[in-house]
């Protein structure tokens, strides 16, 4: 087994990021007690920079801080997923749109490069490499948006949405449906169509959000009302 000691320098930041993959992977399951003890143990540091790291995921919405009894993994509800993926939505359909007013060449061929590299991946049927490269993409054209409180507001969602997808189970259909649908994202970035941009995303996003939804989730609340989701 590798060594997951983390170095002094990065406590924080490490112990942020591993426990968030530990989350959107599932190895932590929703509604489960954080184990810090273990975690400390396992990561080779001390309580304070993990209680640190478990506020941070706490802003995320990942983590449910619980008065003197510790942490749990948050749990997810088709209300929570319905939200978060109208909010998502429209920030990626604005993204697109003021990406492609700002965005250089050199970004545009950053985009293109990630995009065939997906591809490859997809190609291969390696699912979690490719699910990288998608993430790298959407990443790009927010930065390309140059709009720092947008770039915000994404990443403060970005992972939960993370783990609403890793719960999704996406079949052969839908896999080829959500390439198709980066095709005409890379089209209109390359184009510059700042309309037709926004409008794929904000589709791409609809698209994503009923994928998940259609999975039997654990924790479920009232039906999803149809109208909600259009």
């Amino acid at each position: 087994m590798s060594d997951l000691r983390i170095v002094k320098s990065s406590l924080h930041d490490e112990a942020v990021s591993r426990i968030r993959e530990m989350i959107i992977e599932g190895d932590l399951v929703p509604g489960t007690k954080i184990p810090e003890r273990q975690l400390c143990e396992t990561f080779g540091i001390s309580r304070t920079p993990l209680r640190e790291a478990l506020k941070v995921l706490a802003s995320e919405g990942l983590v449910v801080l619980l008065p003197n009894r510790g942490a749990q993994v948050a749990r997810l509800t088709r209300k929570d997923i319905q939200d978060m993926f109208g909010v998502m939505g429209a920030l990626e359909g604005l993204a697109g749109e003021l990406a492609c007013q700002k965005i250089t060449d050199a970004e545009i061929a950053e985009v293109r490069a990630l995009h065939y590299e997906m591809l490859a991946h997809y190609a291969r049927r390696e699912l979690q490499p490719y699910f990288t490269m998608n993430q790298a993409i959407h990443e790009a054209i927010i930065r390309a948006a140059d709009n720092p409180i947008l770039s915000t507001m994404y990443s403060s969602l970005a992972g939960r949405i993370r783990r609403a997808r890793y719960m999704a189970n996406m079949s052969d259909e839908r896999w080829a449906a959500a390439v198709a649908e980066h095709e005409e994202i890379l089209d209109a970035l390359v184009r510059r169509d700042g309309a037709a941009l926004g409008r794929i995303l904000r589709d791409h996003l609809l698209h994503k959000f009923k994928v998940v939804v259609s999975t039997d989730l654990a924790d479920q609340e009232a039906p999803l009302e149809q109208a909600a989701a259009n």
